[in-house]
């Protein structure tokens, strides 16, 4: 799941289905814009909301997380009540028997072919999202390419995909996502890709690879979270 955007007015909104998860999943994978605003009074309820669950949570920071200048604090915090927080690294979790890898960044800008954008117009947040976005997918590839797993997910904010852009206006496509991303998900070795960020996007897509790419964006999914089963192929 991603984009929860919590705050005070939100809070309750996703533990009790949250809380039920040992029933229908093995991890929880969170894909940034976890608070509306990037406070620490949003983060307090972000960790009332998904603290002590039945399974493990690995999550990446989405841009709103960072409003505040707080992503740092927001993420020692998480930590506190035992999120794997990922930023440009990965981890490890044994899960049914098999190893399962996990890498994650935050991503940005940097559009997409056909949608290519311009990272010299715009605000100094808009410039610096288009630096990200080429620089976080070579820090994903480099993270994917550590992991020693059955099975690798990529967890990114920003989309890799037009695909799971599909229903945005094409005009913001580019400050929705970067292609490189799909780059460094294929060229790190994953096995699936989630991430957020697109609202009005659409729940499926792939990489020129062929990997299987998910928009998990609540507004997208319309649901407290998406259950997706992964099969580890013991000749992989």
């Amino acid at each position: 799941m991603g984009d929860l955007h919590l705050c005070e007015t939100l809070r309750g909104r996703f533990r009790p289905a949250l809380l039920e998860l040992g029933e229908r999943a093995d991890v929880l994978l969170l894909a940034g814009d976890l608070t509306n605003g990037g406070t620490l009074r949003d983060t307090e309820v972000l960790c009332a909301e998904i603290a002590d669950l039945p399974v493990p949570v690995v999550a990446v920071l989405g841009n709103h997380d960072h409003d505040r200048r707080l992503g740092f604090r927001i993420a020692v915090r998480l930590g506190e009540i035992g999120v794997h927080v990922l930023d440009g690294t990965a981890i490890t979790l044994p899960v049914n028997g098999i190893r399962l890898g996990i890498a994650g960044v935050m991503g940005g800008s940097g559009g997409f072919p056909g949608h290519p954008g311009n990272p010299d117009e715009g605000s100094a947040e808009h410039r610096a999202r288009y630096r990200r976005g080429p620089a976080d997918a070579a820090r994903l590839r480099a993270a994917l390419e550590t992991l020693d797993s059955d099975l690798r997910i990529a967890v990114m904010h920003f989309s890799p995909v037009v695909d799971t852009l599909v229903g945005e206006p094409p005009k913001i496509y580019p400050g929705l996502g970067c292609a490189e991303l799909a780059d460094a998900v294929d060229a790190g070795g994953a096995h699936f890709a989630i991430h957020g960020h697109a609202h009005g996007g659409t729940e499926f897509g792939r990489t020129p690879g062929g990997i299987e790419v998910r928009n998990v964006s609540h507004p997208v999914i319309r649901a407290a979270y998406r259950v997706y089963e992964l099969t580890a192929r013991k000749d992989a």
